[in-house]
């Protein structure tokens, strides 16, 4: 291609406004020494810092070197990551090794969704989900740290991916002209038509949550460069997900805090909240040599001194908010006692507990995920002694049809119920696409103790009103083991058009009800 081609198809580029040049001329960009071991090479080849280099057992060790150029070699799932914060907290904590110490059994079984929930049927600029009232950005691609069980493992692994039109391709960036354009012309349309999309039915598009990967790695002249062009594009609500809270804290120093102050003082009417993810209270409380957690005075429990000053450093802007988001994930958080310390320390310390969620089906998810039905018990259980301030977190699961609470689970049997024999399951949708005209539609189910997600109740269903069963959903996807007489090396270098040929591609069309009969 010459240059004049190049130039002809170069995207036009986003021209921040006077006013937002009031808070980007007075960014800082300092840099972040965050010490991150990237990959099992270093670990494997004694590249590791030498306190790090026993992070995993040489057994363990020989076991990942074995899978590596195969169909379950676990970096190809999902690469590793860890910084020297997280380590020296995960070094002590079984359940904060089980969150990023790789491990043979991930890819045992390989079943699972690459789109979980079906999620780029609602992507109508690249990098940009607008399913429900509001939207969310994908803005980069990888965190300070890679939990195993990430949700967007095929963002951080940069897999490719059949989109909705049958093309295939990894998963792209949100940019801000695109986005910014989106916003506007979607904004203009509600305006004009009552306050409802004329196509969709969604309202205003206010709310803007950041995500990835983990906005907090870009450097702050790029955050500010989102904020202040959302804000010109008339987002009201700014949210920014993120687990650096728990991976580098001293992301959240000065220079950061600086940015956001500008922020509010040029534009005081956009809202700021953080969207964190502690899974764990061993991310944030110190322990003793005995493995207890250090009481306080009043017997409070004790926070890591820089993760502590992190939070006081936003939460003592009153016009921030921070709220906690968490799965419950086999091996790391499935415990009462576990959840019940999180919940109560993050409502002290004037962090919100949001949601906690049933894990997804994504790729190899059944390493990762409990029982619905378990985590149900879990949830219930840890919020016994909490009080109702504390106690405000829902369990929740994604589907393709929006955000469903696991609303009750009934063990005992209900008479003249047929398929109620066992008790019950209820779900109810919290969230629903377009104009949410699901929402507090509710489903029962007989219950099945060994459910992982909601295709393990099809066979069970008493009630549906919140139509979660009744439709055609996406066929699985099971990443095929190596063919007989192929090689690790044969396998590495299949292109992506290669292995999608070879795999049963998984489809993401508009679900359609069954038809009747």
């Amino acid at each position: 291609m010459t240059r004049t081609d190049k130039t002809k198809t170069r995207r036009p580029k986003y021209e921040p406004t006077d006013r937002e040049r009031l808070v980007l001329d007075q960014v800082e960009n300092p840099r972040y020494d965050r010490q991150i071991v990237n990959g099992l090479d270093p670990f494997i080849d004694e590249g590791a810092p030498a306190d790090m280099e026993g992070f995993y057992t040489p057994e363990e060790l020989a076991e990942l070197r074995q899978l590596r150029g195969t169909e379950r070699d676990v970096e190809a799932r999902m690469p590793v990551k860890i910084t020297r914060h997280y380590f020296e907290m995960a070094k002590v904590s079984p359940a904060l090794q089980r969150l990023v110490k790789a491990s043979a059994d991930e890819t045992a079984n390989l079943e699972g969704d690459e789109d979980p929930a079906g999620q780029l049927n609602y992507s109508p600029v690249e990098g940009l989900l607008h399913k429900y009232e509001m939207a969310l950005l994908y803005v980069i691609s990888t965190c300070s740290a890679h939990c195993r069980f990430c949700y967007r493992e095929e963002l951080i692994a940069r897999k490719d991916i059949e989109r909705a039109d049958g093309t295939v391709k990894k998963k792209g960036l949100a940019q801000l002209k695109d986005v910014t354009d989106y916003i506007r012309a979607h904004n203009a349309a509600v305006e004009t038509n009552g306050g409802k999309h004329p196509e969709t039915g969604r309202p205003k598009l206010r709310e803007i949550l950041l995500s990835g990967g983990d906005p907090m790695v870009l450097p702050n002249s790029k955050l500010a460069g989102w904020f202040t062009a959302l804000a010109e594009a008339g987002a009201e609500v700014i949210r920014v997900g993120t687990k650096e809270l728990a991976f580098h804290p001293d992301r959240f120093d000065d220079a950061f805090m600086s940015m956001l102050d500008r922020f509010h003082e040029v534009y005081p009417d956009v809202a700021l909240r953080l969207m964190v993810h502690f899974n764990h209270p061993d991310e944030l409380l110190l322990k003793t040599s005995d493995g207890d957690y250090v009481r306080g005075e009043n017997g409070q429990y004790k926070w890591h001194p820089n993760v502590r000053r992190a939070v006081d450093a936003v939460t003592s802007r009153g016009w921030i908010c921070i709220e906690n988001q968490s799965p419950i994930i086999r091996g790391v958080n499935d415990d009462p006692g576990a959840l019940r310390i999180l919940q109560r320390t993050l409502k002290a310390a004037r962090i919100e507990n949001h949601y906690f969620f049933g894990g997804r089906n994504i790729v190899a998810y059944k390493a990762f995920n409990v029982p619905v039905e378990t985590a149900w018990r879990i949830l219930n259980e840890s919020q016994q002694g909490l009080s109702g301030v504390e106690a405000h977190a829902r369990l929740t699961l994604v589907h393709f049809k929006g955000k469903t609470e696991v609303a009750a689970v009934i063990d005992e049997p209900i008479p003249g119920l047929p398929g109620a024999e066992n008790g019950v399951v209820v779900f109810k949708v919290l969230r629903s696409p377009a104009d949410a005209g699901d929402r507090g539609k509710s489903a029962i189910v007989g219950r099945n103790p060994e459910a992982l997600w909601f295709d393990d109740y099809d066979d069970r269903v008493i009630v549906d009103e919140a139509g979660l069963f009744n439709f055609q959903r996406p066929q699985k996807v099971r990443i095929p083991v190596a063919r007989e007489g192929s090689t690790a090396a044969g396998a590495a270098r299949r292109t992506p058009a290669q292995r999608h040929r070879d795999e049963e591609i998984h489809k993401h069309r508009t679900p359609t009800k069954k038809p009747s009969g």
